[in-house]
This record gives structure tokens, sequence and C-alpha cells, in this order.
């Protein structure tokens, strides 16, 4: 890493793989960060990123900070599992899937408990920024059932957009996979990373969602990974994102 500007001293910690920024703001503020050898307790507290000294700078608990490898995972996360390190309510959380020997990652996005499918965990904090900017425009898929019928009428709708809320939710693409008597399978496809943003545009069309699963995010597809198994991201996956992103 060359010698960069000046930034806050929770986001270095993130940015060395540490924790979440949200998580070392908390160490900061309880005393347990020294920054050369001081007791820091203000987050933002200017630390210039350098490969050769930041480690040495860095204590937490009074053990030096070294750089980890950036790790890339793909978690199919299970319906009622919660995208949280912890749960005050105990409920299932995805940290509760994974290898406890893999270093801290974090989740790019989330998916509510109801929702399952693709979720991104990594502890490279810039690349999972890029991923979830808005400008980007990153596409992602989905599998949705609905307790109806799907006919045109209403995929065009969700392609208009619905207002919800004060917003104007609307999905890039929707169309038909498969229907039954009494309800269908849809594909749909956002640009885009509102609340909920699924289950609000088809509320706001009276249409109830029985089961919602992403199954891709830009190239990177869920394939057959297992109900809650990892795997982590090859080569390729990695470099195809990248060009997605532009980074490339």
């Amino acid at each position: 890493m060359a010698a960069q500007k000046n930034i806050g001293l929770a986001r270095a910690l993130s940015k060395l793989g540490y924790c979440s920024r949200t998580q070392a703001s908390i160490l900061i503020r309880a005393g347990r960060v020294a920054l050369k050898g001081r007791i820091v307790r203000d987050p933002e507290v200017a630390v210039q990123m350098r490969n050769d000294r930041i480690g040495d700078e860095i204590k937490v608990d009074g053990a030096p900070i070294r750089e980890t490898p950036a790790v890339y995972l793909i978690l199919n996360k299970p319906r009622g599992v919660v995208t949280t390190a912890s749960d005050e309510k105990g409920r299932n959380a995805v940290y509760d899937l994974l290898d406890p020997a893999l270093p801290w990652v974090g989740p790019v996005g989330r998916l509510d408990k109801a929702s399952e499918g693709l979720l991104l965990l990594t502890n490279d904090s810039e690349w999972a920024a890029k991923i979830t900017d808005p400008v980007r425009h990153v596409d992602k898929k989905y599998h949705v059932q609905v307790d109806c019928v799907a006919d045109d009428e209403l995929l065009a709708k969700m392609i208009r957009g619905q207002a919800s809320g004060g917003e104007n939710l609307r999905a890039k693409a929707a169309r038909l996979l498969r229907h039954g008597n009494k309800n269908s399978w849809l594909e749909i496809t956002l640009d885009e990373g509102k609340n909920r943003q699924i289950r609000r545009l088809l509320e706001a069309l009276n249409v109830r969602v029985l089961r919602l699963v992403r199954v891709s995010v830009g190239p990177l597809e869920l394939g057959e990974l297992k109900k809650g198994a990892t795997r982590q991201l090859t080569p390729d996956e990695k470099k195809a994102m990248d060009r997605a992103l532009r980074l490339t």
C-alpha cells in the first residue's frame, strides 16, 4: 500500500480488515485502541496509511494490527437468519454460519430476515462500498414467489414504478418464470438498493411476497451453493466483478 492521505482511525481499522467501521468506533470510544502508544477515544483522529508503519502504530488491547489478506465470500443465506453480527432478540445471525477461523468479514448490503439467497461478505471495505454505491447501478436478480398469477400488466406496473413511503419504487426488469393456479415465480432485477424494495413495491400493488431469493449480484451467481454454506470467490469471479465496477 503506497502512502495515502490521512483517514480516520476507525476507517483505518476497517481498511486493514480488522473489523467494521462501526465496530472500530465502539472499540475506540471504549479506550481499547492505542495510536503510537497513546489511547485514543476519537474515531476520526487522523492516521496515515503506510504499509511499513501502520501495524506498529495501531494496537487493540495491546496487540499490534496487521493488514489481513482480502477475503471475498458468497453465502447462501437461509430464510429466518438476520444479517447482523449479533442480535438482541437472540435470532440466528449470518455470522453463526461462518467458519470461526475466518478473519472478520462484513456483509455487502443486506438481506432481511425473511429473504434468502446470495449474500456477499468481505473484509475489503472499499470494494464493498463500490458494490453498494447507488451511482454504479450494480444489477441484482431475485426469484420471487407471489400470491397471484402474474400477468403482463403487473410486470409493466413494476417496471413503471409505484409510489410508497415517499419513494418511487421500480424494478429495472421483471419477467414471469412459471406459475400455478394461485401463485407465480417472477425474476425481478433491481439496479438500486432501497430498503425492502421488492416487498414494498409489490405490497403497493396489492401483491404478497411468499418467498424472495437473491440469485445474483452483478456477474456473481448463487448457483448450486447449499443453504447456509459459503465459498470463496474464484479469481475469475473477482475479476468479473471488478470489470462490472470498472475497477479494471
